[in-house]
């Protein structure tokens, strides 16, 4: 029987992160099965955009306490098989023996019969942790066009951030000439740099070469930007794509270049608080880019209570509230609510973000506080207000936002 024809590109997605910088969000979760925007989670957002540039091969690696990130995909993104469209879980196969990635490197190696099953001519190697919007199509034409082996998605950065992320360095025609994986920046220096995206698109011939060429490098991490990139530096085919340039239908000015690497709590509070601004940076509002995810059967939000003699009104003022809702006279601003999240009479809720089933108590007040998946907030609890208290039972991050875990008892 004849090979099927080559595909142009599919899609790896790296889901495997532990995301320990996010803890105690993904003590009971990967990181992009981390809930974000109300009712997405993180992977929602590379899926998205891999679907709406009409790319539907899609195999998403995954690892660490998988079981919620699969469960989610299962629900959500069953795409048209039938047309060979997939999303495909791929838990660890062992298939080079009993032992997990060992990087994210090794996380494509152990599963080279994906990539061979697919038979691509470009493999698109993304993370799955970032929040951003992309046409893949556009990187993959500039990869093409410029005879590259390898392209990397590149921002600009300030310099004093830029020691968190992997530095790209290029000549005048894009071309890499030096990568180093989070380097040490001089206090004195002011120079933007260019961070990769953690975003590659390969050749299929040379990413399956480097990756079993590096498998076998005694002193390597088997880490994309620290092993495998550097290497492809000398050859001189390694491209920097300017993320800057990607255009999609329906864009605002204001969001050329939004990429967030939400990798902290206050990384994270602060992408969820882009979301409720007016005019945000960053829309989940666009109807000619939506972002996808599993659908939960739940009632329309509910605001009750209007009693403004007692200030029992249930209000909500720049923020999001997801189906299910039931603000019952309390009030909530600038925040964004899960599903079938309950506000009772008289409490507060500022600057916040509260993930599914959770109930906020009378006259309780939080401010600044995460709190995760169905945790009770007991009537007249205070959360925010007093860092050193909250301190003493829970996470509270370098810029004071309190994090509630899940399972969490405040009584």
């Amino acid at each position: 029987m004849p090979k099927p024809s080559r595909r142009p590109v599919v899609g790896l997605i790296l889901a495997g992160g532990e995301g320990k910088r996010l803890y105690p969000l993904t003590r009971d979760r990967a990181k992009p099965a981390v809930p974000f925007g109300g009712r997405y989670r993180i992977i929602d957002f590379v899926l998205s955009n891999f679907v709406n540039s009409g790319i539907f091969q899609l195999s998403v690696i995954t690892q660490y306490k998988a079981g919620s990130l699969m469960q989610h995909l299962a629900r959500g993104w069953q795409l048209a098989p039938q047309m060979n469209q997939y999303v495909a879980p791929v838990p660890p196969a062992m298939n080079l023996g009993p032992r997990f990635f060992s990087g994210s490197a090794d996380a494509v190696l152990q599963n080279l019969d994906v990539i061979e099953n697919a038979n691509p001519e470009h493999v698109a190697v993304f993370g799955a942790d970032h929040i951003y919007k992309m046409d893949v199509r556009q990187m993959l034409a500039f990869h093409i066009d410029a005879g590259a082996e390898a392209t990397v998605a590149v921002i600009p950065v300030p310099a004093h951030e830029a020691s968190g992320f992997g530095l790209v360095d290029v000549d005048a025609s894009s071309r890499v000439v030096g990568f180093r994986e989070k380097p040490t920046i001089a206090p004195e220096d002011s120079t933007p740099k260019l961070a990769s995206m953690g975003l590659y698109i390969f050749r299929t011939d040379v990413l399956v070469r480097e990756i079993v060429a590096d498998a076998g490098r005694p002193h390597s991490t088997h880490d994309f930007g620290r092993d495998i990139l550097p290497a492809l530096v000398p050859g001189g085919r390694l491209m920097a794509y300017d993320f800057s340039t990607n255009v999609i239908p329906g864009m605002d000015e204001r969001e050329r270049g939004y990429w967030r690497d939400i990798g902290t709590i206050d990384a994270y509070w602060s992408a969820s608080l882009d979301l409720v601004s007016v005019t945000p940076s960053f829309s989940l509002y666009n109807p000619e880019w939506p972002i996808y995810t599993a659908y939960y059967p739940a009632p329309p939000a509910k605001f009750v209570f209007s009693d403004r003699e007692h200030n029992r009104v249930g209000i909500a003022t720049d923020s999001m509230v997801s189906e299910g809702c039931i603000i019952s006279g309390g009030h909530v601003d600038r925040s964004i609510l899960g599903l079938r999240v309950r506000v009772n009479s008289f409490s507060s809720v500022s600057e916040s973000v509260l993930f599914d089933d959770v109930e906020v108590g009378r006259n309780a007040r939080l401010r600044r506080t995460i709190v995760d998946k169905g945790v009770l907030i007991p009537p007249g609890t205070t959360l925010g207000y007093d860092l050193e208290e909250d301190r003493k039972r829970f996470v509270v991050s370098a810029e004071g936002v309190v994090v509630i875990p899940k399972g969490a008892r405040l009584d």
